[in-house]
């Protein structure tokens, strides 16, 4: 997998941010990364105290472009766009100090496109790396929301899961003023189940969408299936060109002789790669169910319906994972 996503890289030279620059981890991913050569990190903190740290873990950064908010010399002016793009719900001074963190810092820096992704939550949570790029990077053309998916790899197989890190349920979003529903839970479902879809085309899967369900074609009862049959309909008339089907408990995803029986003829029953769950809890129980118990190695949380890529790393990574997304969150640039 990361061997073709190098290869986009040396195609597409990238910068991605690294908003806790001082982290240990951060820096030998970084220092790791300018050796190879096919992607240039940007370490955001003070000079000083990133060096020090880099020359104590003996991590070469040699020439790596170290930004601290406190002395950067665009600050102005990203105290200027930052008002522009709160639209009145922040003066310069909050502004201001918002910019000096670290994480509002690089993703202002992707938002002016001086560099194309971000990476960060080594030390901040997923909120504090999402909430920015709410804010500032917002999300892209036709999304509404922001989800998560993470790539699942044992050997040569692949799997795609999602949301299994940012939504917690699917209500109906309600135009407080009017009562009016704006979004229903069936249409957030469906658009996860899109944009999932296209992150497993990234990682070169042709993917197959199962629905999930603890209900088979209408085995079961209640609103959870209700959800999940009525998003699976919205995708399939929305984006035809997508192999989706549902709603369909695990078994029938994943075995050939359960799905064929209950969906005769369908591309995805039994033979699923991309895998849609109904809420936060099952999606975060089951990708890690096929880590711990499947062998699968997990990649992951993945952000999608950003205009530009930032992804979130567990406070408990190590170098090799932040390496590993940060190949991963580039090659999505």
């Amino acid at each position: 997998m990361f061997e073709n996503l190098v290869e986009i890289l040396k195609a597409n030279p990238r910068k991605i941010v690294y908003t806790e620059g001082p982290d240990a981890r951060i820096l030998e991913s970084a220092a790791r990364l300018k050796k190879e050569g096919f992607l240039t990190p940007i370490l955001v903190g003070n000079v000083e105290e990133v060096k020090a740290a880099a020359a104590k873990g003996g991590f070469d950064i040699e020439g790596l472009e170290i930004l601290d908010p406190a002395t950067y010399p665009g600050m102005e002016q990203m105290v200027q766009e930052f008002v522009a793009l709160r639209k009145g719900k922040a003066t310069e001074e909050e502004a201001r100090a918002s910019l000096l963190k670290g994480n509002y810092f690089g993703t202002m820096l992707v938002k002016q496109g001086y560099a194309d992704a971000l990476l960060g939550g080594a030390t901040y949570s997923t909120a504090d790396t999402v909430r920015p790029a709410l804010q500032l990077v917002k999300t892209k053309k036709g999304a509404n929301l922001v989800s998560s998916c993470f790539i699942m790899v044992r050997g040569d197989e692949m799997l795609a899961m999602g949301d299994c890190a940012i939504n917690i349920s699917y209500e109906d979003t309600v135009n407080k003023a009017t009562g009016e529903v704006v979004l229903t839970g069936a249409q957030k479902l469906a658009e996860v189940a899109v944009e999932t879809a296209r992150t497993a085309k990234v990682f070169g899967m042709d993917p197959k969408v199962a629905m999930l369900s603890y209900s088979t074609k209408g085995s079961g009862k209640g609103p959870g299936p209700d959800l999940v049959r009525a998003a699976t309909a919205i995708v399939k008339e929305t984006h035809p060109e997508i192999s989706v089907d549902g709603e369909m408990q695990f078994d029938a995803a994943v075995s050939p002789v359960v799905g064929q029986l209950k969906f005769p003829g369908s591309p995805v029953a039994g033979y699923a790669n991309t895998f849609i769950f109904p809420e936060i809890q099952s999606g975060n129980i089951g990708y890690k169910i096929a880590q711990r118990l499947g062998g699968f190695d997990a990649y992951g949380p993945i952000l999608q319906g950003l205009n530009a890529p930032i992804n979130d790393l567990s406070r408990g990574c190590n170098a090799e994972e932040v390496y590993q997304m940060s190949i991963i969150t580039a090659a999505l640039a």
